[in-house]
């Protein structure tokens, strides 16, 4: 048996992709067709991601699910309207696939289980299991109405022994350049260990301070977090200034997770949510800008007509 396999499994009618590593008794599994979500992590047999409402939720409202794609804005949006590059956007969900957050305000970009992306690759040898994606960004109107700049969207997922690297490229395809403001929202979970016993590390320096609505006021605070049991502590904070590489973890029961912030991701975004009907989970999500990045301009860089960005962060399962 190869020591890295790339296998083929039904999901709800829909193709996954789910990559293997035999010697660490690691498998992710990936769903092209709905958003390319990561809708699996099972280590020595068992489930590391929140699955809250499932897949079919996911599917017809962008709801908590696995590691899914934030484009292209990840976290929410101050309101309905932003203008970029001489462009005047209003979002309309009657246009676009925009989902709204409990204040009305739009959350986490345009493609939740979009059904548009292709395979373009896959690799079961080398020392790896790898598969590669393609969304042509452009070539949907009712993307471009909520985001008017032409683009391709590439992911790669690579596993290779214990390490899932994700790499995610922007590539322009117009004479427009294209703002890159995406991220990824890692629901993270220990499976058999209570939430209070879960051990969290977050070497975190600066943190947003947010107003009522999750929105960043502008001002900055030090802060410093010490690695420790999360108890009954909760997260929805907004971190600036992350080094590239930092490296995140959720330790206990025998096992570590880490989630290395690689190139292309200074900005970070904890959730952690308590409460008697939600699922527990830690959510350490690698951004490319700040929170409202699309509205404010902060923080926000530029793809030119012709140059291409990428962005990487890996997910590191070990036993402790």
């Amino acid at each position: 048996m190869a020591a890295h396999e790339v296998l083929g499994e039904g999901i709800a009618g829909l193709d996954g992709l789910v990559l293997v590593s035999h010697e660490c008794d690691l498998q992710v599994g990936f769903i092209p067709g709905a958003g390319m979500v990561g809708y699996s992590l099972v280590h020595r047999g068992e489930q590391l991601l929140g699955k809250s409402g499932g897949l079919a939720a996911y599917r017809e409202r962008g709801s908590t699910f696995g590691i899914p794609l934030l484009h292209p804005w990840a976290n929410r949006l101050a309101g309905m309207a932003y203008t970029l590059g001489g462009r005047d956007v209003q979002l309309d969900p009657e246009r676009s696939p925009v989902h709204l957050d409990s204040n009305g305000l739009p959350i986490h970009g345009v493609l939740a289980a979009s059904p548009h992306w292709e395979v373009v690759g896959r690799s079961p040898g080398n020392g790896r299991a790898a598969v590669a994606t393609r969304l042509d960004f452009g070539a949907h109107d009712e993307l471009l109405a909520a985001f008017p700049f032409p683009h391709e969207l590439h992911v790669q997922a690579e596993l290779v022994a214990d390490t899932l690297t994700v790499a995610t490229i922007v590539l322009p395809t117009a004479e427009v350049s294209v703002p890159v403001s995406f991220g990824w929202h890692p629901f993270l979970r220990l499976p058999g260990l209570p939430r209070e016993e879960w051990v969290v590390e977050m070497p975190v320096r600066q943190r947003a301070v947010l107003d009522e609505r999750g929105l960043p006021t502008g001002e900055i605070e030090p802060v410093e977090i010490e690695t420790g049991a999360l108890g009954t502590r909760t997260y929805d904070d907004h971190f600036v200034g992350v080094d590239n590489p930092t490296t995140f973890a959720l330790e206990g029961g025998g096992r570590r997770i880490e989630l290395e912030f690689g190139q292309g991701y200074p900005y970070a975004q904890v959730y952690a949510p308590l409460g008697v009907d939600i699922e527990p989970v830690v959510c350490f999500e690698p951004m490319t800008a700040p929170v409202n990045a699309l509205v404010t301009g902060e923080g926000l860089n530029f793809v030119p007509t012709g140059g291409s960005f990428r962005a990487e962060f890996r997910v590191r399962v070990l036993s402790s």
